[in-house]
């Protein structure tokens, strides 16, 4: 997986984040523990997460979350998987449309709306390590939702690198434990 993969699915995000962490173990084994993070192993993110999606318990894997509705899977291999969300994120509804298939994703343009695409690999780094990364893509359908967008951005934006990489140091501190 390539951050220029994902342009086939977003190619012109207004906000675009990126986080990578190194371990010193091999892709598998920091890609599993990656799989057996919960939201309650986080503390700003996970919280945030279960504020934002009602009724989503804090035992909840991250890669159960992304799997499932309001989330869709893209596309997965071997240690790397696309989801994806649309709709309007910057309300505190919890009005996000459920899509069917990755095409509805791909498709998507109801106005006032985004398309948020998550990416998350392992690959290979070093004499035996490995890094995980994680991207995500906000791309706004039409004027207003880039505009709403741009003010949601404002006052989250900052915070983003405090909780972003939050999961990546706890999958790698899990894995090197494991070791």
């Amino acid at each position: 997986m390539r951050s220029e993969q994902l342009d086939e699915w977003v190619p012109d995000a207004a906000v675009r984040t990126y986080h990578r962490r190194k371990a010193a173990v091999a892709p598998e084994r920091l890609w599993a523990a990656a799989h057996e993070l919960r939201l309650g192993d986080t503390g700003r993110l996970g919280r945030l997460v279960r504020w934002r999606i009602p009724g989503t318990p804090a035992s909840r894997t991250f890669e159960s979350l992304l799997s499932e509705y309001p989330f869709i899977v893209l596309a997965e291999g071997d240690h790397w998987s696309l989801s994806g969300l649309c709709g309007r994120i910057w309300t505190l509804q919890r009005d996000y449309p459920r899509l069917e298939s990755p095409t509805d994703f791909r498709d998507w343009d109801q106005p006032g709306t985004v398309r948020v695409l998550f990416a998350h690999w392992v690959e290979p780094d070093g004499a035996g390590g490995s890094a995980i990364v994680s991207e995500a893509r906000v791309d706004p359908v039409d004027r207003t939702a880039a505009i709403r967008l741009r003010s949601l951005w404002f006052v989250i934006g900052v915070f983003e690198r405090l909780i972003g990489a939050e999961p990546l140091a706890l999958a790698v501190a899990r894995a090197e434990r494991q070791e």
